[in-house]
């Protein structure tokens, strides 16, 4: 099977386009999140992805929103050890998208995302600007939840105990 490539897919330029997408790629691929063609299975989460085995589908002929693949890789990430393999399709709770949309912001960061670009208006059903506004005044909406996880702390849990505070993780699995 051909590696996935940014060049080899279509990306929604007002997302970022391929030049996102070829940040993305790497640094999922690096924490250990597969991204791979998605052949014949059916099961898409939005147009062009799906999670399906643990692992976010791609099809290179539907034009995809780069951010959307953050979004997905945080209800990989977020998922237990043990479940990770059989994940997928998706079908996510509010609490499971909140942990999602946090995690996708604390990597959005090194993947170098302008906020605009992962909470586009293309998704969120409406509520992009309520989460661009959200983030980009410290109300980190799901962020708890990874705290829970064991994936970062609050700033207080922080401060006391030496650990790096949310939008930084101290690790990007669960």
């Amino acid at each position: 099977m051909t590696k996935v490539t940014a060049a080899a897919c279509t990306w929604r330029e007002e997302g970022g386009g391929e030049a996102a997408a070829a940040r993305i790629l790497p640094f999922l691929e690096e924490i250990g999140i597969a991204v791979d063609w998605i052949g014949d299975a059916k099961e898409q989460l939005l147009g062009g992805l799906a999670i399906v085995e643990g692992r976010i589908l791609i099809d290179p002929d539907t034009p995809v929103w780069p951010g959307d693949l953050l979004h997905e890789a945080g209800h990989i990430a977020a998922v237990a050890p043990e479940d990770r393999p059989t994940l997928g399709p998706l079908e996510a709770d509010a609490t499971d998208e909140m942990v999602a949309i946090a995690w996708s912001y604390a990597a959005s960061l090194p993947c170098e995302l302008p906020m605009r670009h992962l909470f586009h208006d293309g998704g969120y059903r409406g509520d992009s600007a309520k989460l661009r506004s959200s983030f980009a005044t410290g109300h980190y909406i799901g962020a708890p939840m990874l705290g829970l996880y064991g994936m970062t702390a609050d700033l207080r849990t922080a401060l006391a105990e030496g650990k790096p505070a949310f939008p930084s993780l101290s690790r990007w699995l669960r």
